[in-house]
């Protein structure tokens, strides 16, 4: 059946794929976009003043919520720390607080997806992380834990909500992976630090399809990891770049190089976190690019 969808970030690499899909399969979508309205599918909110207007959701089958600061979108300071963390808790509390409302004055349940990350888990190593893992220490953790958190309203509620936790998304323009392929064609995609730290990658195709998998069964509630079941090291994930590129891989771009040029993020650039599609698979998904042969030949291809 055709289902009525809302998303916040569709102007994203992952909203706007979303958003695409959506269409394709039939579905209306309803963007909630924070200026006033210029097309008939805009409808305007302000997460920073927890305003959405009455009526906004009236109709909607799901809300994908995806708003958020880009994390690496610039050098770390104390104010874009900030603004990390506050653009994601604003818009969850609003879309969460929304979404009760609109089940208290309709009688009608809203089915919310909303994204999270592996951040969650930190820079864990060797150690295996299903969705039932504890979270980390650091920084990006600590956000997750507060981002997710701020669905508690619609989850108090009883209101089914998903948690989609993504790892690195591999697509063709954007995202983590636009600039290890650009320095893969010039022949300088070599591994990160020490190149053994594990990368949780998934491709953009199977990141929206993994979304509209949760949209389409409300039954599934609570964190599911966002990645591709063929872990992979980061120094293996160039080497497989390099390789369809027919370029070499080898030359190493030490920490302390990366972290003079990016900063902090540094840090979690080269992070380890062997995080497993557990709920995922047992959920009945099925991934186009399990592996990462597969993923590195969509991700080449022009």
């Amino acid at each position: 059946m055709t289902k009525r969808v809302a998303v916040t970030g569709s102007s994203g690499l992952i909203g706007g794929a979303l958003r695409r899909a959506l269409a394709e399969r039939g579905d209306d979508v309803v963007r909630l976009v924070r200026h006033a309205p210029s097309a008939p599918d805009e409808v305007e909110w302000d997460p920073s003043r927890g305003r959405l207007e009455e009526g906004a959701l009236d109709g909607v089958d799901a809300v994908v919520n995806l708003a958020g600061v880009g994390i690496g979108d610039r050098r770390w300071n104390a104010e874009h720390k900030r603004e990390v963390e506050r653009s994601r808790t604003d818009a969850t509390g609003t879309v969460a607080q929304a979404l009760v409302a609109h089940r208290d004055r309709t009688g009608e349940t809203i089915r919310l997806v909303n994204a999270s990350a592996v951040g969650y888990y930190g820079d864990r190593g060797e150690e295996h992380l299903p969705e039932t893992s504890t979270p980390g220490q650091d920084f990006l953790s600590g956000v997750v834990v507060r981002w997710e958190a701020a669905t508690g309203p619609a989850v108090e509620a009883g209101l089914p909500v998903a948690l989609a936790r993504t790892g690195l998304v591999m697509a063709h323009e954007g995202g983590a992976f636009e600039q290890v392929v650009l320095l893969g064609r010039l022949g300088l995609g070599g591994p990160m630090a020490s190149g053994r730290e594990w990368w949780p990658w998934i491709t953009l195709v199977d990141e929206v399809r993994a979304i509209l998998h949760l949209v389409d069964h409300p039954e599934l509630t609570g964190p599911f990891n966002l990645v591709a079941p063929g872990s992979a090291r980061q120094r293996e994930i160039a080497s497989a770049i390099g390789s369809a590129l027919s370029r070499p891989a080898f030359v190493p771009a030490p920490h302390f190089a990366l972290r003079a040029v990016i900063g902090e993020f540094a840090d979690y650039v080269v992070a380890s976190q062997r995080v497993e599609p557990e709920a995922l698979l047992a959920s009945g998904f099925s991934f186009e690019h399990p592996d990462l042969e597969s993923a590195v030949r969509w991700l080449v291809k022009r």
